[in-house]
């Protein structure tokens, strides 16, 4: 069983590491669902490989769902502006909607479309391979590299956009490359664990970790550490119950964010009455 288990909590581990990180700077920048709209252009680029008769995991489909999210990513990068008429939230929104619908009609004219849906939404943790944990580690290692690099800039542009400006970054260059490292991360992960997962990994340690600490480094400790816990009790309510590992994940995702909530008002209430 020991073994049975060990690859889909390595990889359970390198969801964290990743989508922790870029989940502190997607909530900074107030684009919560950037990363549902870029996993669900990720499959729809996947649901069109299906519907021209490549399996969900076939390369073609990868190289198609990849190719979306990078016209997601220069689609998000030119929508931000300065003087938003419309927040970009919004278009973020509507982008996932025309996705999800756009995927929902290109399926139903694949065979087995229920099931392909199905897999995109919650993926299949408990059937990945060494192999595809090695190229994921691997992958997201390199895309970790290239943040740690230029993370000054990085920083400065999700934290303090309008000092990027003022000393001279091109915000819609730093966004398109956000964006497509993002996008990068983002349909290896829905190949890998299906959408509501991916997204569950991006927000709920990032929201966490803002609750109960300042600092960046702070917040990524906190954070890795919500999210192999909820992986370790949504693996464990899996196989103890016979749940869907992915969904078991996810609601252990929003029983830690409840408790920590409570904990957080709690404390809050005990700091006040502390001041009277």
């Amino acid at each position: 069983m020991i073994s049975f288990l060990l690859w889909p909590f390595v990889v359970s581990l390198i969801l964290t590491g990743i989508h922790t990180y870029l989940g502190i700077h997607v909530i900074r920048r107030g684009v919560i669902f950037v990363d549902l709209a870029l996993a669900q252009m990720a499959a729809l680029g996947a649901t069109l490989a299906v519907l021209f008769g490549h399996d969900l995991h076939d390369p073609a489909a990868y190289w198609a769902s990849l190719g979306m999210t990078f016209i997601g990513a220069a689609f998000f990068s030119l929508s931000r502006s300065r003087k938003e008429r419309v927040p970009q939230e919004a278009i973020i929104g509507i982008t996932y909607a025309v996705s999800a619908a756009a995927a929902i009609i290109v399926l139903d004219r694949a065979p087995g479309g229920a099931e392909h849906i199905r897999a995109l939404l919650v993926g299949d943790i408990l059937t990945v391979t060494p192999a595809q944990v090695m190229k994921t580690a691997l992958l997201y290692s390199a895309v970790g590299l290239f943040h740690w690099i230029l993370r000054q800039p990085f920083l400065l542009v999700s934290f303090h956009p309008e000092e990027a400006i003022h000393k001279g970054y091109r915000l819609r260059l730093w966004d398109f490359l956000f964006y497509m490292t993002f996008g990068i991360v983002v349909t290896s992960s829905v190949s890998l664990a299906g959408v509501l997962l991916v997204f569950a990994y991006l927000i709920v340690p990032a929201v966490i970790s803002i609750l109960f600490a300042e600092t960046i480094a702070q917040r990524l400790w906190i954070g890795w550490g919500l999210g192999i816990a909820a992986s370790l009790l949504g693996i464990a309510a899996s196989v103890t119950f016979d749940l869907p590992t992915g969904a078991s994940i996810v609601c252990a995702f929003g029983l830690l964010l409840a408790l920590s909530v409570g904990t957080r008002g709690a404390y809050g209430r005990f700091l006040n009455e502390d001041d009277r």
